[in-house]
Protein backbone atom coordinates (compact mmCIF):
# COMPACT_ATOMS: atom_id res chain seq x y z
CA UNK A 1 0.00 0.00 0.00
CA UNK A 2 1.22 3.91 -0.65
CA UNK A 3 0.00 6.62 0.93
CA UNK A 4 -0.59 9.51 -1.03
CA UNK A 5 -0.82 13.31 0.17
CA UNK A 6 -3.13 15.05 -1.36
CA UNK A 7 -5.74 18.45 -1.27
CA UNK A 8 -9.08 17.66 -1.42
CA UNK A 9 -12.76 19.14 -1.01
CA UNK A 10 -15.14 17.09 1.25
CA UNK A 11 -18.29 19.82 0.13
CA UNK A 12 -19.65 20.91 -3.35
CA UNK A 13 -17.53 24.45 -3.24
CA UNK A 14 -15.77 23.95 -0.35
CA UNK A 15 -12.14 24.42 0.40
CA UNK A 16 -9.75 22.06 -0.18
CA UNK A 17 -7.56 20.60 2.74
CA UNK A 18 -4.96 18.17 3.47
CA UNK A 19 -6.43 14.53 2.50
CA UNK A 20 -4.59 10.99 2.77
CA UNK A 21 -5.33 7.93 0.79
CA UNK A 22 -4.27 4.41 0.13
CA UNK A 23 -3.20 3.33 -3.16
CA UNK A 24 -3.74 -0.68 -3.77
CA UNK A 25 -1.16 -3.00 -5.75
CA UNK A 26 -0.62 -1.99 -9.18
CA UNK A 27 -2.46 -3.68 -11.79
CA UNK A 28 0.00 -5.33 -14.62
CA UNK A 29 -0.89 -1.47 -16.83
CA UNK A 30 -1.15 0.75 -14.39
CA UNK A 31 1.29 3.24 -13.51
CA UNK A 32 1.87 5.85 -10.57
CA UNK A 33 3.55 9.53 -10.94
CA UNK A 34 5.33 11.00 -8.59
CA UNK A 35 3.72 14.68 -9.21
CA UNK A 36 5.84 17.47 -9.54
CA UNK A 37 3.35 20.08 -10.89
CA UNK A 38 -0.26 20.22 -12.04
CA UNK A 39 -2.22 22.67 -13.80
CA UNK A 40 -5.42 24.23 -12.73
CA UNK A 41 -7.76 24.09 -15.33
CA UNK A 42 -11.04 25.62 -15.20
CA UNK A 43 -12.79 22.07 -15.26
CA UNK A 44 -11.27 21.52 -12.23
CA UNK A 45 -13.61 24.45 -11.08
CA UNK A 46 -16.80 23.15 -12.43
CA UNK A 47 -16.41 19.81 -10.73
CA UNK A 48 -15.32 21.13 -7.40
CA UNK A 49 -18.68 23.09 -8.25
CA UNK A 50 -20.69 19.62 -9.24
CA UNK A 51 -22.22 21.99 -12.58
CA UNK A 52 -22.09 18.67 -14.36
CA UNK A 53 -23.25 17.06 -11.68
CA UNK A 54 -20.71 13.79 -11.62
CA UNK A 55 -18.57 14.82 -9.11
CA UNK A 56 -18.10 13.10 -5.81
CA UNK A 57 -16.54 13.59 -2.71
CA UNK A 58 -13.96 13.77 -1.30
CA UNK A 59 -12.96 15.15 -4.36
CA UNK A 60 -9.19 15.50 -5.48
CA UNK A 61 -9.11 18.13 -8.50
CA UNK A 62 -6.31 18.10 -10.94
CA UNK A 63 -5.70 16.37 -14.51
CA UNK A 64 -2.65 18.40 -15.64
CA UNK A 65 0.02 16.48 -14.27
CA UNK A 66 3.59 16.50 -14.71
CA UNK A 67 6.01 14.18 -13.02
CA UNK A 68 8.19 11.00 -13.01
CA UNK A 69 6.93 7.39 -13.00
CA UNK A 70 7.50 6.35 -9.66
CA UNK A 71 6.23 2.61 -10.03
CA UNK A 72 4.82 0.57 -13.15
CA UNK A 73 3.01 -2.72 -13.42
CA UNK A 74 4.42 -5.68 -15.39
CA UNK A 75 2.91 -5.28 -18.91
CA UNK A 76 3.80 -1.54 -19.19
CA UNK A 77 6.47 -1.36 -21.98
CA UNK A 78 7.19 1.64 -23.31
CA UNK A 79 8.33 3.78 -20.06
CA UNK A 80 10.74 3.22 -17.11
CA UNK A 81 11.23 4.24 -13.39
CA UNK A 82 12.56 7.46 -13.91
CA UNK A 83 10.89 9.17 -17.16
CA UNK A 84 9.80 12.02 -16.92
CA UNK A 85 5.40 11.74 -18.10
CA UNK A 86 2.25 14.19 -18.37
CA UNK A 87 -1.13 12.95 -17.65
CA UNK A 88 -4.38 14.76 -19.11
CA UNK A 89 -7.75 14.51 -18.48
CA UNK A 90 -8.34 10.78 -19.25
CA UNK A 91 -6.51 8.12 -17.07
CA UNK A 92 -7.54 4.93 -18.92
CA UNK A 93 -9.63 3.49 -21.99
CA UNK A 94 -11.52 0.42 -22.61
CA UNK A 95 -9.13 -0.41 -25.42
CA UNK A 96 -11.88 -3.17 -27.00
CA UNK A 97 -14.74 -0.38 -28.47
CA UNK A 98 -15.31 0.96 -32.04
CA UNK A 99 -14.01 3.88 -30.81
CA UNK A 100 -10.52 2.61 -29.10
CA UNK A 101 -9.68 0.29 -31.55
CA UNK A 102 -10.23 3.12 -34.28
CA UNK A 103 -8.08 5.67 -32.92
CA UNK A 104 -10.69 7.51 -31.20
CA UNK A 105 -10.17 6.98 -27.48
CA UNK A 106 -10.94 10.12 -26.50
CA UNK A 107 -14.46 9.18 -27.80
CA UNK A 108 -14.35 5.93 -25.90
CA UNK A 109 -17.89 5.94 -23.73
CA UNK A 110 -16.31 4.37 -20.74
CA UNK A 111 -12.91 5.68 -20.21
CA UNK A 112 -11.70 6.94 -17.11
CA UNK A 113 -11.20 10.53 -16.19
CA UNK A 114 -8.75 11.30 -14.25
CA UNK A 115 -10.82 13.76 -11.33
CA UNK A 116 -13.99 11.68 -11.85
CA UNK A 117 -14.54 8.95 -9.04
CA UNK A 118 -10.83 8.93 -8.76
CA UNK A 119 -8.38 11.15 -6.95
CA UNK A 120 -6.42 13.38 -9.45
CA UNK A 121 -3.42 15.16 -9.63
CA UNK A 122 -3.32 17.45 -6.56
CA UNK A 123 -1.35 15.47 -4.53
CA UNK A 124 2.10 13.97 -4.55
CA UNK A 125 1.02 11.19 -6.54
CA UNK A 126 -1.38 9.87 -8.94
CA UNK A 127 -2.28 6.32 -10.45
CA UNK A 128 -3.23 6.09 -14.30
CA UNK A 129 -3.40 3.50 -17.41
CA UNK A 130 -0.16 3.28 -19.49
CA UNK A 131 -2.17 4.22 -22.30
CA UNK A 132 -2.87 7.65 -21.16
CA UNK A 133 0.47 8.33 -19.71
CA UNK A 134 2.32 10.62 -22.24
CA UNK A 135 6.42 10.34 -21.97
CA UNK A 136 7.09 14.43 -22.53
CA UNK A 137 9.90 14.97 -25.42
CA UNK A 138 13.06 17.07 -24.89
CA UNK A 139 12.83 20.60 -25.16
CA UNK A 140 9.76 20.96 -23.45
CA UNK A 141 9.83 23.19 -19.95
CA UNK A 142 8.42 20.74 -17.21
CA UNK A 143 7.40 23.24 -15.36
CA UNK A 144 5.11 25.05 -17.68
CA UNK A 145 4.19 22.12 -19.62
CA UNK A 146 1.18 20.69 -17.62
CA UNK A 147 -1.89 23.07 -19.42
CA UNK A 148 -0.50 21.59 -22.58
CA UNK A 149 -2.36 17.80 -21.50
CA UNK A 150 -5.68 19.92 -21.42
CA UNK A 151 -5.81 23.15 -22.66
CA UNK A 152 -2.61 22.48 -25.45
CA UNK A 153 -4.20 18.70 -26.74
CA UNK A 154 -8.01 20.81 -26.76
CA UNK A 155 -7.11 23.08 -29.22
CA UNK A 156 -4.42 21.42 -31.44
CA UNK A 157 -7.12 18.50 -31.77
CA UNK A 158 -9.56 20.12 -34.14
CA UNK A 159 -6.39 20.99 -36.60
CA UNK A 160 -5.56 17.38 -37.04
CA UNK A 161 -8.99 15.72 -36.59
CA UNK A 162 -10.61 18.36 -39.64
CA UNK A 163 -7.12 18.50 -42.18
CA UNK A 164 -6.84 21.78 -41.59
CA UNK A 165 -4.39 22.78 -44.36
CA UNK A 166 -2.11 25.70 -43.73
CA UNK A 167 -3.42 28.26 -46.00
CA UNK A 168 -6.60 28.38 -43.89
CA UNK A 169 -8.09 31.30 -42.17
CA UNK A 170 -8.17 30.82 -38.95
CA UNK A 171 -10.26 32.92 -36.10
CA UNK A 172 -9.86 32.25 -32.40
CA UNK A 173 -12.84 33.22 -29.60
CA UNK A 174 -11.33 34.08 -26.55
CA UNK A 175 -7.87 34.98 -25.99
CA UNK A 176 -7.22 33.47 -22.44
CA UNK A 177 -6.23 29.69 -20.95
CA UNK A 178 -7.49 27.79 -23.91
CA UNK A 179 -7.18 30.79 -26.64
CA UNK A 180 -3.54 31.94 -25.94
CA UNK A 181 -2.15 28.47 -26.85
CA UNK A 182 -4.53 28.19 -30.04
CA UNK A 183 -3.09 31.57 -31.63
CA UNK A 184 0.28 29.90 -31.03
CA UNK A 185 -0.97 26.43 -32.33
CA UNK A 186 -2.46 27.85 -35.38
CA UNK A 187 0.17 30.62 -36.08
CA UNK A 188 2.95 27.25 -35.66
CA UNK A 189 0.68 25.11 -38.25
CA UNK A 190 0.97 27.52 -40.72
CA UNK A 191 -2.37 29.20 -40.66
CA UNK A 192 -3.63 33.33 -40.84
CA UNK A 193 -4.82 33.37 -37.51
CA UNK A 194 -7.35 36.45 -36.45
CA UNK A 195 -7.40 36.43 -32.38
CA UNK A 196 -10.97 37.61 -31.37
CA UNK A 197 -10.98 39.63 -27.90
CA UNK A 198 -13.73 41.16 -26.23
CA UNK A 199 -11.31 43.68 -24.49
CA UNK A 200 -9.46 46.31 -26.71
CA UNK A 201 -6.39 46.12 -24.07
CA UNK A 202 -5.59 42.27 -25.10
CA UNK A 203 -4.78 43.31 -29.08
CA UNK A 204 -1.16 43.70 -28.54
CA UNK A 205 -1.41 40.28 -26.06
CA UNK A 206 -2.98 38.60 -28.86
CA UNK A 207 -0.18 40.06 -31.66
CA UNK A 208 2.36 38.99 -29.41
CA UNK A 209 1.30 35.19 -29.15
CA UNK A 210 1.49 35.15 -33.17
CA UNK A 211 -1.62 36.38 -34.20
CA UNK A 212 -1.35 38.37 -37.97
CA UNK A 213 -4.94 40.55 -36.79
CA UNK A 214 -7.26 41.34 -34.04
CA UNK A 215 -10.91 41.97 -33.48
CA UNK A 216 -12.81 43.37 -30.80
CA UNK A 217 -15.45 41.31 -30.58
CA UNK A 218 -18.07 44.31 -29.06
CA UNK A 219 -17.30 46.18 -31.97
CA UNK A 220 -20.19 45.48 -34.80
CA UNK A 221 -18.51 47.20 -37.17
CA UNK A 222 -15.04 44.72 -36.90
CA UNK A 223 -17.29 41.93 -36.74
CA UNK A 224 -19.41 42.97 -40.14
CA UNK A 225 -15.91 43.65 -41.89
CA UNK A 226 -14.80 40.37 -41.06
CA UNK A 227 -18.01 38.78 -43.14
CA UNK A 228 -16.96 35.55 -45.37
CA UNK A 229 -12.98 35.60 -43.63
CA UNK A 230 -12.85 32.01 -41.90
CA UNK A 231 -12.68 28.69 -42.71
CA UNK A 232 -12.69 27.57 -39.54
CA UNK A 233 -13.73 29.38 -36.12
CA UNK A 234 -12.30 28.09 -32.71
CA UNK A 235 -14.49 29.17 -29.77
CA UNK A 236 -12.50 28.84 -26.37
CA UNK A 237 -14.94 31.02 -24.48
CA UNK A 238 -17.75 29.59 -21.80
CA UNK A 239 -20.25 32.36 -22.36
CA UNK A 240 -23.11 33.09 -24.81
CA UNK A 241 -22.62 35.18 -27.71
CA UNK A 242 -23.73 36.49 -30.54
CA UNK A 243 -23.39 33.26 -33.10
CA UNK A 244 -25.19 34.43 -35.87
CA UNK A 245 -23.13 37.58 -35.96
CA UNK A 246 -20.02 35.33 -35.81
CA UNK A 247 -21.39 32.61 -38.33
CA UNK A 248 -21.08 35.20 -40.96
CA UNK A 249 -17.72 35.07 -41.16
CA UNK A 250 -17.84 32.17 -41.85
CA UNK A 251 -16.30 31.15 -45.50
CA UNK A 252 -18.42 29.09 -47.61
CA UNK A 253 -18.06 25.58 -46.24
CA UNK A 254 -16.91 26.70 -42.92
CA UNK A 255 -16.85 26.06 -39.86
CA UNK A 256 -17.35 27.40 -36.01
CA UNK A 257 -15.77 24.18 -33.69
CA UNK A 258 -16.90 25.03 -30.14
CA UNK A 259 -14.19 24.14 -27.28
CA UNK A 260 -15.61 26.11 -24.47
CA UNK A 261 -18.07 24.40 -22.04
CA UNK A 262 -21.22 26.52 -22.85
CA UNK A 263 -23.98 24.82 -20.23
CA UNK A 264 -26.11 27.25 -22.53
CA UNK A 265 -27.93 26.66 -26.53
CA UNK A 266 -26.49 27.96 -29.24
CA UNK A 267 -28.72 30.19 -30.89
CA UNK A 268 -28.41 30.16 -35.04
CA UNK A 269 -30.42 30.81 -37.40
CA UNK A 270 -30.30 28.23 -39.98
CA UNK A 271 -30.84 29.78 -43.11
CA UNK A 272 -27.67 31.41 -43.54
CA UNK A 273 -25.90 28.08 -42.45
CA UNK A 274 -27.83 26.17 -45.35
CA UNK A 275 -26.97 28.52 -47.99
CA UNK A 276 -23.10 28.77 -46.36
CA UNK A 277 -23.28 25.11 -46.05
CA UNK A 278 -21.79 26.01 -42.87
CA UNK A 279 -20.59 23.47 -39.66
CA UNK A 280 -21.18 23.85 -36.14
CA UNK A 281 -19.05 21.12 -34.23
CA UNK A 282 -17.48 20.28 -31.08
CA UNK A 283 -14.60 18.26 -29.96
CA UNK A 284 -13.26 16.83 -26.53
CA UNK A 285 -9.59 16.27 -25.46
CA UNK A 286 -7.72 14.15 -27.98
CA UNK A 287 -6.67 10.69 -28.64
CA UNK A 288 -3.23 9.23 -27.17
CA UNK A 289 -1.47 9.35 -30.56
CA UNK A 290 -2.60 13.42 -31.32
CA UNK A 291 -1.48 13.85 -27.84
CA UNK A 292 1.96 12.97 -28.61
CA UNK A 293 1.95 14.32 -31.81
CA UNK A 294 0.98 17.89 -29.93
CA UNK A 295 3.93 17.30 -27.28
CA UNK A 296 6.30 16.81 -30.26
CA UNK A 297 4.56 19.97 -32.41
CA UNK A 298 4.87 22.25 -29.32
CA UNK A 299 8.18 21.26 -28.61
CA UNK A 300 9.44 21.52 -31.86
CA UNK A 301 7.88 25.17 -32.25
CA UNK A 302 8.78 26.10 -28.96
CA UNK A 303 4.92 26.66 -27.96
CA UNK A 304 4.57 26.77 -24.24
CA UNK A 305 1.72 28.07 -22.06
CA UNK A 306 2.26 31.41 -19.87
CA UNK A 307 1.81 30.02 -16.32
CA UNK A 308 1.68 31.40 -12.78
CA UNK A 309 2.62 29.57 -10.19
CA UNK A 310 1.06 28.32 -6.90
CA UNK A 311 3.17 26.20 -4.34
CA UNK A 312 0.52 23.16 -3.59
CA UNK A 313 0.08 24.49 -0.47
CA UNK A 314 -1.71 27.50 -1.73
CA UNK A 315 -4.25 25.39 -3.40
CA UNK A 316 -6.77 27.37 -2.23
CA UNK A 317 -5.65 30.74 -2.98
CA UNK A 318 -4.89 29.60 -6.58
CA UNK A 319 -8.31 28.88 -7.04
CA UNK A 320 -9.48 32.03 -5.84
CA UNK A 321 -6.78 33.25 -8.02
CA UNK A 322 -8.72 32.05 -11.06
CA UNK A 323 -12.45 32.64 -10.12
CA UNK A 324 -11.58 36.18 -9.70
CA UNK A 325 -10.28 35.83 -13.77
CA UNK A 326 -6.81 37.07 -12.58
CA UNK A 327 -5.15 33.79 -14.18
CA UNK A 328 -2.47 35.14 -16.96
CA UNK A 329 -2.86 32.93 -18.53
CA UNK A 330 -2.76 29.06 -16.95
CA UNK A 331 -2.15 28.48 -13.16
CA UNK A 332 0.49 25.95 -12.33
CA UNK A 333 1.04 24.55 -8.53
CA UNK A 334 4.63 22.78 -7.97
CA UNK A 335 4.30 19.98 -5.50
Amino acid sequence: MTTVNAYAATEKNGKLAAFEYQLGELDAHDVDIAVEHCGICHSDLSMLENAWGMTTYPFVPGHEVVGTVAAMGTRVRDLAVGDRVGLGWHSGYCMTCDQCMGGDHNMCGTAGMTIVARHGGFSDRVRAQDASVMKLPEGLDAAAAGPLLCAGITVFNPLVQFDVPPTAHVGVIGIGGLGHLAVQFARAWGCHVTAITSRDSKRQEALDLGAHETIVSRNAEEVAAAAGRFDLLLSTVNVKLDWDAFMTTLKPRGRLHVLGAILEPLDLNSMPMLFGQHSVSGSPVGSPATIRKMLEFAARHGINPMTEHFPLSQVNEALDHLRAGKARFRIVLDV
